[in-house]
């Protein structure tokens, strides 16, 4: 980290957060699933069939993001880089990581169609805006002028 922000890159405690925010979700949709069996009672109509494309596509694009993002960030080291990045999937979405752990999520929800469980995916949605969020607020600390014309044109969730 640089001597320009007094603030860690990380929200504090933010390997927690994305360990609990997974075993949250598995955890609902495990209980609404197998125990209280709601959301298949009610989307029944929706064939397994389409639940599992979805899911895969979902899988298939989270997994874009996750790689993509890992590869400009952190290439063949494991810090941060010290310059601004903002080629490849971040010249796209300025939380690729973040945007495909999301859609990892939602992947099941899609499959298992569990309108609890996309309660709690809108709860982890807002988690995740805050981790990022806190995270942008450091990267301007660090990168001033430069981060806010990155942020002016590029998303901070939707791809263009």
């Amino acid at each position: 980290m640089t001597e320009k922000s007094s603030k860690e890159r990380e929200m504090p405690r933010a390997h927690l957060i994305h360990f609990l925010s997974a075993v949250g979700i598995i955890s609902i949709l495990i209980i609404d699933v197998a125990i209280f069996n709601f959301s298949t009672q009610v989307l029944s109509f929706i064939p397994l069939v389409i639940r599992i494309i979805l899911c895969g596509i979902a899988l298939a694009f989270a997994t874009l993001f996750v790689i993509r993002a890992h590869n400009a960030l952190f290439s063949d080291k494991d810090e941060p880089p010290s310059h601004l990045v903002t080629d490849g999937i971040l010249n796209q979405v300025r939380n690729p990581m973040y945007l495909g752990i999301l859609l990892l999520h939602l992947a099941f929800i899609l499959l298992t169609m569990s309108l609890i469980g996309l309660g709690a995916w809108i709860v982890v949605v807002i988690i995740y805006d805050k981790l990022a969020s806190y995270e942008e607020e450091v990267l301007e600390e660090l990168f001033g002028e430069e981060y806010r014309e990155y942020q002016q044109r590029t998303s901070k969730w939707i791809p263009h």
